[in-house]
């Protein structure tokens, strides 16, 4: 949820080098808030099969959230310093401007939280992702990638200790312990920080991103198909934990903790292949719209409006939900959200600039100055 234009250049050593804002990451991220919308009142099928297209919908289950999260994780690298982050002592300030804008989200998240929806809120997970990724802004890419990978073979352990004490939580300690798990999103944000290390501006390296993030997708739902096919009842488990049908050998078991393509599962195959979509998702934007004229700029804009403003687009839907009378859950629905979303989003955008909630968290962030 930070904006995707760096801190301002200044004389101070380390310090990151103007640059122009991404397009594709805002298209990215669009695609991302409508992945979500679409899983939260879409009426969506529960699990996808690829052999089956009437459950090709079922793709918004979890990709959509992990998108989200990758984004965060390349916003964060492009506000401090893109491939080569800040240092000393620009990067302390960074670090607490991200730390002021970890509890602003954190806050919206539970004032969304309050209003009741039967929604699970990532918000104040997001904040706390922010927080943990502080200490490795500095970090580089293959260390970050390293890091990402532990975290994707400790998810589904973290996930299956952790889910008894949560076996009696409510709406609000299930979202915050199970549904978005700490471990697991802390995986993708990392990735995400990788990416925008890596140079996403480059045509060279938006082509790699896009084959790699391919590749490492296909290999790991490949593998996870053959080796912990979904056994049945699968498409009704709890989302954010692993699942082994009852009566499971001990070999199966294993199986489907660590290498189960089970959307939204948090296995170590969910993680890798979730977030290979994700990278090629970002890179397949960046490539089409940056840098390709003013035509394609229009053609962007409307998603890209979209994608500018996260917060307020993820946070204003959820506000429409809670103000009507019955829960909206069907594709029709899911289309006059996208196009409120869109309208709202592209006039803003013209006539205004930067969203407000954006424009609020970034206001409070600017406490901490830069110079």
């Amino acid at each position: 949820m930070t904006d995707t234009r760096p801190v301002p250049p200044t004389a101070v050593r380390g310090a990151s080098a103007s640059g122009v804002r991404l397009q594709g990451v805002d298209v990215a991220r669009a695609v991302a808030l409508l992945g979500m919308m679409a899983a939260h009142i879409g009426g969506i099928a529960d699990q996808l099969d690829w052999s089956d297209p009437s459950t090709w919908s079922a793709v918004a289950h979890g990709r959509p959230s992990t998108l989200f999260a990758v984004l965060a994780g390349v916003s964060i690298g492009l506000t401090s310093g893109r491939t080569t982050p800040s240092g000393p002592p620009t990067i302390g300030r960074v670090r607490a401007r991200l730390a002021v804008r970890a509890a602003a989200v954190v806050a919206i998240g539970f004032v969304l939280i309050a209003l009741d929806t039967p929604v699970y809120v990532i918000l104040p997970t997001y904040g706390v992702l922010f927080l943990l990724v502080i200490p490795v802004l500095r970090v580089r890419p293959a260390w970050l990638l390293v890091i990402a990978g532990a975290c994707a073979v400790l998810s589904p352990i973290v996930a299956v200790a952790t889910a008894p004490a949560y076996a009696d939580a409510g709406m609000v300690g299930q979202q915050l312990g199970l549904v978005y798990p700490v471990v697991t999103f802390l995986a993708y944000v990392l990735v995400g920080l990788a990416v925008a290390r890596s140079g996403l501006e480059a045509r060279g390296t938006q082509v790699v991103l896009l084959a790699s993030g391919a590749l490492v997708a296909a290999t790991a739902y490949v593998v996870g198909t053959v080796i912990a096919p979904l056994p049945s009842g699968a498409a009704f488990a709890f989302p954010g934990v692993p699942y082994a049908a009852e009566g499971s050998t001990p070999a199966e078991a294993f199986a489907q903790l660590f290498l189960s393509p089970r959307d939204h599962s948090s296995t170590t195959v969910d993680v890798i292949g979730t977030a290979g979509v994700a990278v090629a998702v970002i890179a397949l934007s960046t490539l089409l719209f940056d840098g390709r004229g003013r035509l394609v700029e229009r053609i962007a804009f409307p998603l890209a409006a979209v994608g500018s403003m996260p917060l307020t687009i993820y946070s204003g839907h959820l506000v429409v939900i809670a103000m009507l009378s019955e829960y909206p859950e069907s594709a029709e629905a899911w289309g006059w959200f996208a196009l409120g979303s869109v309208v709202f989003a592209m006039v803003w955008r013209r006539f205004l600039g930067r969203g407000p909630l954006e424009r609020a968290v970034a206001a409070l962030a600017s406490t901490v100055p830069m110079r």
